[in-house]
């Protein structure tokens, strides 16, 4: 491409984010908004269309990359380097990033267009992109840390964008603090590592892992642990904290906090994602534990249920969103829990598409509204808002898995896939990913139906002002509405079936679930005449119903239901109470721990002991030395005598 070596291609799609960051954030009062948004919507284009001719022309014809880029240096035996693995894996992140980020780039033009931190924002969005793909670009432990790090940075400034609100402040800094707890675990799982195999190079490590696969190690005297099942679990951990897995979630629905473009980017593209793409990377050390597979497929399948759950009840459309993302990720967690990587990453993908377009659409109908998030303010907004309407639609049937649709083959992928597992926590993982389609189809139903059908149901200024989004908020949406129909079928094949991800992915022959299901595979067409027969298609259409049930033929019944089920109601709106115990147990615990250093350490011992009793020491001294100093010549005189006889006994007896 324009004679350029793929190397340097490579080089030139994280950089050229970087480069848009750097001068919206640091020129941006001399380049203006419209220079801001330009430099960024051009920096992420360009990476889009390199990551698009990095996958079609090259990874695609079977072409990989492993190798150092640049080494900065050497510190305690440890190379830091920047370094580069390109295969079909990389490869698929690169491309979703960057066109998810595309898109949310074009959209934040309109979304943000009055916001007094317009090219702040644009700097933001740039340089979580740059981070995104620096995780997903490496080949060591030490860059994916990096870029670990550096998603959960940003996301930080993102989420409290609007820090003059106390809600955001306080959203961005329970999104650091949570990620903190998972960030720990993952640091000692690398630091293990590179104890272990003496390299951080994901090539080098994956190489010899085999030959630790038996080895145990005593962290409690007497309990001997599995160190490769040790190591996993630890990096797990660290996913659960970015990828939002129940108990590390509870950041993300607050993270709605931060504007609408973030929102899309984080929970579609970029940082809940890492957490997935990270554990099928490391597939060569997570094949060798089946302990850490199941813990990985319990989590999961425990996500998957209960947030969706959590999002029956929500009525800010936003959040329904937010934990509707919680419960995906749990499906996408409980593949690689069965050892279907390539259906986690799969699903990953395809989600990432109508996850971005239904938190677009979100944010077009909060624009329409002027800022009102309440579902139970809306309604009848689809003939103010036809296109987005239409595209959320689309969301709707690609995320519930409507045949035909992206997200069917993915989710129906990894039903089959946990179906036909015998690992330990597959069957409860089978229960919870059934059940979350109904659960899925019926919040799903009941967002279209409390937004866009039945009555209007807000006041008279917002209604006689409602009118579509403008083409810069609309066109995006529809742009992500063609892969949410199509992407699912074109890749399906290639990407579960197929060889896409060749060697990036490796599963033990008797883990291999998704092998089982190759030997049924006969096309598209066949595909989707199973999944009309099977049971999720017919739970996915009783969800619907029951939407429409209560949302537009008797819209009374939900209030009924409610009353009815009152403690289920109040347990599910509580969001099962992990808040409460988190600021009863952890955020109280760690003030009462500070006061209790403060009252000890600071008042007693520092300013008690150290500093003013240290000054009461000199007062007491100087109080009795001064005595000494009385003005009269005897006194001296008498002083030096005793002085004299004190110094020749001394020596005398010395």
């Amino acid at each position: 491409m324009f004679g350029l070596s793929m190397k340097t291609i490579y080089l030139l799609v994280p950089l050229f984010p970087l480069g848009g960051a750097l001068l919206a954030g640091l020129l941006g009062r001399k380049i203006g908004r419209s220079g801001s948004h330009t430099v960024t919507i051009l920096g992420v284009a360009v990476s889009f269309a390199l990551s698009a001719f990095v996958i079609l022309p090259d990874v695609m014809s079977g072409n990989t990359f492993n190798g150092t880029v640049y080494t900065w240096g050497v510190s305690g035996g440890i190379p830091i380097e920047i370094g580069f693995l390109i295969d079909g894996l990389t490869a698929t992140m690169m491309v979703v990033v960057t066109f998810v980020s595309f898109m949310v780039h074009i959209y934040t033009v309109g979304y943000m267009r009055d916001d007094p931190g317009y090219q702040r924002f644009f700097s933001y969005i740039a340089l979580f992109t740059f981070s995104m793909l620096m995780l997903v670009m490496s080949n060591n432990f030490l860059q994916l840390f990096f870029g670990w790090e550096a998603v959960g940075l940003v996301s930080y400034l993102l989420i409290g964008f609007w820090y003059t609100r106390e809600s955001a402040i306080f959203a961005s800094l329970k999104a650091f603090l949570v990620n903190r707890v998972g960030d720990l675990a993952f640091l000692l799982g690398i630091a293990a590592i590179y104890k272990t195999f003496g390299t951080l190079d994901y090539a080098a490590v994956f190489a010899i892992a085999p030959q630790y696969a038996s080895q145990t190690l005593e962290i409690v005297s007497g309990v001997d642990w599995n160190l490769i099942t040790l190591i996993s679990i630890l990096l797990f951990v660290g996913a659960m904290g970015k990828s939002a897995q129940v108990p590390l979630h509870v950041w993300l629905p607050d993270s709605m906090e931060g504007p609408t473009p973030i929102s899309a980017l984080i929970h579609a593209a970029t940082m809940v994602t890492a957490g997935i793409f990270m554990v099928a990377r490391m597939s060569p050390l997570f094949e060798l534990s089946t302990t850490a597979l199941s813990v990985v497929l319990i989590i999961g399948a425990i996500t998957a249920l209960f947030m969706g759950l959590i999002g029956l009840v929500q009525n800010d459309i936003k959040r329904v969103v937010a934990y509707s993302t919680l419960s995906q990720l749990g499906y996408m967690t409980v593949a690689l829990g069965v050892s279907a990587y390539s259906a986690g990453v799969f699903h990953l993908m395809t989600h990432a598409f109508f996850k971005a377009l239904l938190f677009l659409g979100a944010g077009s109908v909060i624009i329409a509204m002027h800022h009102e998030q309440d579902m139970r303010k809306m309604g009848g907004l689809k003939k103010y808002m036809p296109v987005t309407w239409i595209t959320m639609w689309i969301g709707t049937l690609a995320l519930i898995g409507f045949p035909g649709f992206a997200g069917f083959f993915s989710k129906d992928t990894i039903i089959e896939a946990v179906h036909t597992s015998s690992i330990f926590g597959s069957g409860f993982a089978y229960f919870s990913v059934v059940t979350g389609v109904i659960i899925t189809s019926f919040y799903s139903f009941r967002l279209l139906y409390l937004t866009f059908h039945g009555k209007p149901r807000m006041d008279e200024h917002t209604r006689n002002h409602l009118k579509e989004s403008p083409l810069v908020v609309t066109v995006p949406l529809v742009l992500l509405a063609i892969p949410s129909i199509v992407i699912g079928a074109l890749y399906i094949e290639p990407i579960v079936f197929g060889d896409l991800f060749g060697n990036a992915i490796f599963v033990l022959p008797e883990h291999d679930v998704l092998a089982t299901l190759k030997e049924s595979w006969q096309g598209i067409g066949q595909y989707m005449a199973h999944g009309v027969k099977a049971l999720p298609f017919y739970l996915m259409l009783a969800g619907w119903l029951g939407a429409w049930l209560c949302y537009i033929k008797y819209p009374h019944l939900p209030g009924v239901i409610s009353k009815k089920f009152a403690f289920i109601y109040r347990l599910l709106e509580n969001k099962y109470y992990f808040d409460h115990f988190n600021n009863i147990v952890f955020a109280a615990g760690a003030r009462l721990t500070g006061r209790l250093f403060w009252r000890l350490g600071d008042e007693r011992l520092i300013d008690g002991l150290a500093v003013n009793g240290s000054a009461r020491v000199v007062g007491w001294v100087s109080s009795l030395v001064r005595h000494i100093q009385s003005g009269y010549v005897y006194h001296y005189a008498f002083a030096m005598i005793i002085g004299l006889f004190t110094l020749i006994t001394f020596f005398l007896h010395g």
